[in-house]
């Protein structure tokens, strides 16, 4: 089967050339300090062999990997973190028209009330660029799926993708998602839209931003004040900066950045940010290329998002992104990054603090490449998920690591 690839992220996003910039030698880097260094220790994946695009996501104590697999075609799989270790895998859906892509991943979530949400791709014409987001949901532990109606109202050939859904209220979810309808108009550009869902039927399509990046995953999370969303901003002048918008009940914020890096790209670096809140707590991590470097950053919020303190430096010598960020039970927040500074890329951790204390790093695998790796925590534990690749086969790989 042939791996969909988003066209601007060969077009556009020169991946090469982040991974250079990491090499170029760093500031010095504020002094380590403050948490235990994290003891990780394998788990046994659920996955099977040509299996991709691994998804975390945590809902309460419950922590839910997804992945694809594409021996003949793509099918959507996932598995639920159990004292034991992973429950059995089971199947969402499969067919020649699931896309499987490496960037713009599916994912499955619980909700408040049990229920299962999912997420994924499927092709709506020949241009491989162009796919919808189809959603399918299970009130009996995945046994039986229901399709919803799609989050998206339009019906250009487009692309609409790089999804995150978020928890709204006890029974209600939103979506938030790339959506290219207006690229197909003369100087059109990539939008966020976001649909809230009460019911089968969603309601409410609204744009977010206006003018985003066009293949940068974005993340979302549910505060006590609300929802909120990051994703990598696009101006007119090429400044790719993160940004925030939040959901107060009624309506979407105006987008803001989370810090003013002033990252001037001409293309888009494949490299969306990831959120982590609780209560009003909300810590964002993202990479940057600005002043000519790859560097992992976070910061934190203590108004559900409406400002955020300084940031703080997430690697120690030069970073390719692919971040992710969760909350630990003292009030601290654990951020994972792709280290690449000297030989194989590195997955490393490190706890982070909102005074900016920093844990030693600890290397979680090897080799990683331009992979997508992924980070939950929930309970007294920390999991990780990424991509192992060996004789020409590919494979999702877990650990975990106690709080």
């Amino acid at each position: 089967m042939e791996m969909q690839v988003p066209r601007r992220a060969w077009r556009w996003c020169p991946l090469a050339v982040v991974a250079a910039l990491a090499l170029v030698p760093p500031r010095p880097a504020a002094q380590s300090a403050g948490g235990a260094i994290l003891t990780v220790e394998p788990l046994t994946s659920p996955a099977g062999a040509d299996s991709m695009a691994p998804q975390l996501t945590v809902s309460a104590d419950r922590i839910i990997l997804s992945w694809l697999e594409t021996k003949h075609h793509a099918t959507l799989k996932y598995a639920e973190r159990t004292p034991s270790g992973w429950s059995v895998a089971d199947t969402v859906v499969s067919g020649e028209n699931v896309v499987a892509n490496w960037a713009d991943v599916p994912s499955v979530r619980a909700l408040g009330d049990g229920r299962l949400i999912a997420q994924w791709l499927e092709k709506n014409g020949p241009d491989p660029e162009a796919y919808d987001l189809r959603l399918s949901m299970s009130a009996d532990r995945g046994r039986t799926w229901t399709p919803l109606r799609s989050p998206h109202g339009d019906r250009t050939k487009t692309q609409h993708g790089f999804a995150s859904l978020f928890e709204q209220g006890a029974a209600g979810f939103g979506i938030v998602w790339l959506d290219g309808r207006e690229t197909a108009k003369a100087g059109g550009a990539m939008t966020l839209r976001a649909t809230r869902y009460e019911g089968p039927e969603g309601g409410g399509e609204a744009v977010v931003s206006s003018r985003v990046c066009d293949c940068c995953p974005t993340a979302a999370a549910a505060t006590s004040d609300g929802a909120i969303v990051a994703f990598r901003n696009r101006t007119a002048g090429e400044i790719r900066d993160i940004y925030t918008a939040r959901w107060d009940g009624r309506a979407w914020s105006a987008p803001a950045p989370v810090h003013d890096d002033g990252w001037t790209i001409n293309g888009c670096p494949v490299n969306g940010p990831a959120l982590a809140a609780r209560g009003r707590d909300v810590a964002v991590a993202w990479f940057t290329g600005a002043g000519g470097a790859g560097r992992a950053w976070a910061a934190f919020s203590s108004d559900a998002g409406r400002t955020f303190g300084q940031p703080v430096r997430i690697d120690d010598e030069g970073s390719t992104g692919r971040v992710q960020v969760a909350w630990l039970k003292d009030g601290a927040a654990v951020v994972s990054w792709v280290e690449f500074a000297k030989g194989p890329s590195q997955l490393r951790v490190r706890r982070v603090t909102k005074r900016g204390d920093r844990s030693p790093p600890v290397t979680i695998a090897h080799g990683v490449g331009t992979q997508f790796p992924r980070m939950a925590a929930a309970r007294d534990e920390i999991v990780f998920a990424w991509i192992e690749n060996s004789r020409g086969s590919s494979r999702v790989r877990t650990a975990r690591a106690k709080m």
